[in-house]
């Protein structure tokens, strides 16, 4: 995760991400940075912290015009799979688990497929995050994606920013606006 990233233009050249801090920035801002390609729980067991997410759908490809390099004189090289993304999940007594995703890079139902591996004999209660079906290509997997998280009975489904107003609008025709209550800033959630 600490490579340079960026995304491929159109016109062929790269407009680059800000950087993400290294362990050695993280300890210097007082962090005790944990690296480690495992899955691991945090706060005495209390939460999930996601390993690589497994890509077991067909359509959730990642992100097409995704690029890093190792170095800053590397040239550019794909990185559609974004493997280093991760997701968090916590156990809420009485409802299930509630999985909380950044971007869903990884594709949000690949998310909840390893969050249901993960935890075989809890039920998936909630989802929250962005689900980044915005954008020509991501459009084109909302069918599937919904189709596919209707699988997994949740009781609630906030989509967060890189959802896109379509994909919003699909959820809620789907599955109601008694599940679907989309983020905005300020906005809370009890589970």
């Amino acid at each position: 995760m600490f490579h340079e990233r960026g995304q491929r233009q159109s016109d062929g050249g790269v407009l680059p991400m800000d950087p993400i801090p290294t362990p050695k920035q993280w300890t210097a801002f007082g962090a005790e940075p944990i690296v480690t390609h495992a899955s691991q729980t945090i706060l005495d067991n209390m939460f999930f912290i996601s390993g690589e997410i497994p890509r077991v759908t067909t359509y959730e490809k990642g992100l097409a015009r995704q690029v890093r390099r190792v170095a800053d004189d590397a040239p550019w090289e794909p990185d559609p799979l974004v493997v280093d993304e991760r997701f968090l999940a916590v156990h809420v007594r009485g409802k299930g688990l509630v999985v909380f995703s950044a971007c869903s890079h990884a594709g949000i139902v690949n998310v909840l497929h390893h969050a249901r591996a993960s935890y075989p004999d809890v039920k998936l209660h909630a989802v929250m995050g962005g689900f980044h079906l915005s954008g020509e290509t991501e459009e084109a997997i909302i069918p599937d994606t919904v189709a596919d998280l209707r699988d997994f009975g949740l009781d609630v489904i906030v989509p967060a920013h890189c959802t896109g107003w379509r994909a919003v609008h699909a959820l809620e025709r789907e599955f109601g606006e008694a599940v679907v209550a989309p983020s905005a800033v300020g906005k809370q959630f009890s589970f």
